[in-house]
This record gives structure tokens, C-alpha cells and sequence, in this order.
């Protein structure tokens, strides 16, 4: 049975399992500093690291934030011995489940197959590709640039929530910084 836990880094083993998976999964430009996602984890109360766990063994993590209009994936990876096995889809519908909000995440352009495959998963499970709105992902690091990808939504944003309200949000929120010294998108 799967189930997502909540951890801090007082869940030492758990923890060290979801860092070294995180670094596993997504390069250094696509992730934050380990000092600092621990910051996040054990002091942002918006912001969550969960561990996915089938009957009990750590089998994958998700990382999001939970604002009033809308909740935002940072990051999704289920375990390299794990992955073409259903868990992909099956700890993504618990989630989206799980959640009374809508759900927004980044994916890369499609320009491979990789990307177009992944692209393709969120799509079955229920996400909608926003590819006629602009988005850059800010860079984590000093130095690094800004990322093209797309945003995909889960569920329907308010009226209110438009998708520049969500970037400006996970602009500020997540990456700390505004609009101000964000490249020219169009």
C-alpha cells in the first residue's frame, strides 16, 4: 500500500534517502543547495518533503509548496529500482487525491523523447499543458540561467489565479526573487 509521509531532517534515515534520490534525479541546476532545502524542510511551514513509501520501504519523494490558491511539485522521483513498475502513476493520483487545491508543476520543453514521454505521463494523469504561456525557471544558483520549460496544471485555477499570479508567486516564494531581473519572455 502507498502512503506519503511528511519528513523533516530529524527523520535522519528517511531524510538521507530523499536528499541522495533528489540528487539522483535532477541535476545540480535543478535543485537548490542541500543547506538550504534542509532550511526549507525543517523551518518553511508551506513547504513539504514527503517521503512515498510501499508498505513501508521508501520507494520515492515529492517536494511541493502549499500557497492559498494553488499547490506547486518542485520535485517528483520515484527510486531508479522502482521506476516501470506503476508507482509513477499510482503516488501521483494519491497526491493530486490528497489535494484540495489545484496542482502546478514545471516540465522541460518536449524537445526529446525523454521530455516528451514525461510531458505525456502528467498529461494521462489528469495535468494540462500551459505551452501558449511563457515560463523560465529562475535558476537555483548564482550564476546559472534561467531554464525554459512549461507550466502543466492539475485541476482548475480560480478566476483570480491566473497563471501569471501562480508564476509571480513561485518566483517570490520559491526561487526569492520578483519579476525585476527576470529575462524578457514572450
Amino acid at each position: 500500500m502507498l502512503q506519503l509521509r511528511s519528513i523533516t531532517t530529524r527523520d535522519e534515515a528517511w531524510y538521507a534517502y530523499a536528499e541522495a534520490l533528489l540528487h539522483a534525479s535532477f541535476p545540480p541546476e535543478e535543485r537548490r543547495n542541500d543547506d538550504e532545502q534542509r532550511l526549507n524542510a525543517d523551518t518553511v511551514s508551506h513547504f513539504h518533503t514527503d517521503i512515498i513509501l510501499a508498505d513501508d520501504h521508501p520507494i520515492g519523494l515529492i517536494t511541493y509548496w502549499t500557497f492559498p490558491s494553488f499547490c506547486y511539485i518542485e520535485h517528483f522521483a520515484t527510486s531508479p529500482q522502482e521506476r516501470n513498475k506503476g508507482y509513477g502513476r499510482e503516488i501521483l493520483q494519491l497526491f493530486c487525491r490528497s489535494m484540495a487545491l489545484p496542482i502546478v508543476l514545471e516540465v522541460e520543453l518536449p524537445d526529446d523523447d525523454v521530455s516528451r514521454h514525461r510531458t505525456a505521463f502528467y498529461q494521462r494523469n489528469g495535468f494540462q499543458l500551459c505551452d501558449s504561456f511563457p515560463y523560465l525557471q529562475p535558476p537555483y544558483r548564482e550564476g546559472d540561467s534561467f531554464l525554459p520549460m512549461h507550466l502543466m496544471v492539475h485541476g482548475m485555477l480560480s478566476e483570480a489565479t491566473t497563471l501569471q499570479c501562480v508564476r509571480e508567486t513561485i518566483y517570490r516564494e520559491v526561487y526569492g526573487r520578483g519579476m525585476s531581473g527576470h529575462p524578457s519572455i514572450h
